[in-house]
């Protein structure tokens, strides 16, 4: 039996009725405290970035979140919305998986006949899309913002190149099932007289495929597919942010009977920079300057994604002003435009003085009011306070 999946809100701990920032602010701690980078070669907290990760990917996204809040975790699996009589309930009903649910059994046994609509026998008989598939990649601060292609190696089914997925020995062909007749399924008749039903359920004989096969492959063992190791490359596009995903359609898992190949999704986490933080498309850098350079103003040279760039610091710049760089910031994962870069200035005072710098300093100080000439060291800029008061 497959591992129940949590509550995605119960996962980024926050409500039903949180918004987009709430969540926002939750997945950031979370996949903050559970990054691989900051936990290395614990499994536990690799699965919890992974979660936090799946969790965001659906709650953040407005149409996932509302299929999720509707149907649950059925309401954004990758076949959503795929099968015959239940396409009307995105493939399920009430949030269960019609694989999981012959409606035939239940409505057979109220009206005393079988159910029209496709049945877990019939849907395994059928071209079936492969499995989707998750993994993920760590990627710079650097290239994030620019984009890359990464080289990851995936494990997935893969159609047997010797029986090109039929399952059998080449040579040979499946027999389709006498019993059901290829369909997957059989009607069975219980009761009697006025109490009689019919109801569908999957064949016994071929378990549901449909045929027989006699001669299984040796290659695959009769299944039609083989698992290898594949590696791949994936392009990361320009402005990715953490926590986002690509998405590799056909790259996932072999399809069956003939359906197409599952999706890959790859989880993107990207290592903090030591030079710049990220909001968005916004870039923030601090710039430590002097006592002169503030208040004279400066030629600095300050560091952007792009590399080094020429600018003008005005006169009598106050510590902790934020000046804007335009369009030096992320590019947009959309194509459409760069956010900005915002430049905080900090001011150093300075330390370690010697005799004839502190004179000086005295001297300006005294120009500007502040200390007495004739007085010796800050004494006289105390007294000066205690005066006024």
């Amino acid at each position: 039996m497959p591992e129940q999946k949590r509550d995605y809100y119960e996962v980024l701990g926050v409500s039903k009725s949180a918004s987009d920032d709430e969540i926002k602010k939750a997945y950031r701690k979370l996949a903050k405290q559970y990054h691989p980078d900051l936990n290395p070669n614990d499994k536990t907290a690799e699965a919890k970035f992974k979660e936090v990760n799946e969790a965001y990917e659906i709650l953040s996204d407005k149409d996932k979140r509302a299929r999720y809040d509707q149907f649950g975790h059925a309401g954004v699996d990758p076949n959503f919305g795929a099968g015959g009589a239940g396409s009307g309930f995105g493939g399920g009903f009430g949030g269960f998986d019609m694989g999981d649910i012959d409606l035939g059994d239940i409505f057979g046994s109220f009206f005393g006949g079988g159910f029209g609509g496709s049945s877990s026998g019939s849907r395994r008989s059928g071209p079936q899309k492969g499995d989707t598939l998750r993994t993920s990649v760590t990627i710079s601060f650097e290239e994030a913002a620019f984009g890359c292609d990464k080289e990851i190696t995936v494990g997935r089914s893969e159609e047997c190149q010797a029986c090109h997925g039929t399952g059998c020995e080449p040579g040979t062909t499946a027999e389709i099932c006498p019993d059901c007749r290829g369909t997957g399924t059989v009607r069975i008749q219980r009761g009697g007289g006025a109490f009689s039903f019919t109801t569908s359920t999957t064949c016994p004989k071929c378990g549901g495929s449909g045929k027989i096969i006699h001669s299984p492959c040796k290659s695959c063992g009769g299944s039609g597919a083989v698992r290898r190791q594949r590696k791949i490359t994936v392009h990361i596009p320009a402005g990715i942010d953490n926590g986002q995903a690509v998405s590799l359609r056909g790259q996932g898992g072999a399809g069956r009977n003939g359906g197409p190949a599952g999706d890959l999704i790859i989880s993107v986490s990207v290592r903090p920079s030591s030079v710049f933080r990220r909001d968005g498309t916004s870039v923030y850098v601090d710039q430590a300057v002097t006592f002169y350079q503030a208040a004279m103003g400066a030629e600095l040279e300050i560091p952007t994604i792009d590399g080094k760039v020429k600018w003008t610091l005005p006169e009598g710049t106050q510590s902790g002003t934020t000046f804007r760089l335009r369009g030096k910031g992320i590019p947009s994962v959309s194509g459409r435009g760069r956010g900005d870069q915002f430049v905080t200035v900090t001011v150093q005072v300075p330390r370690g003085l010697n005799r004839e710098q502190k004179e000086a300093l005295r001297a300006y100080a005294a120009s500007m009011g502040e200390v007495e000439p004739e007085e010796e060291g800050l004494k006289g800029f105390f007294d000066k306070k205690r005066k006024k008061k």
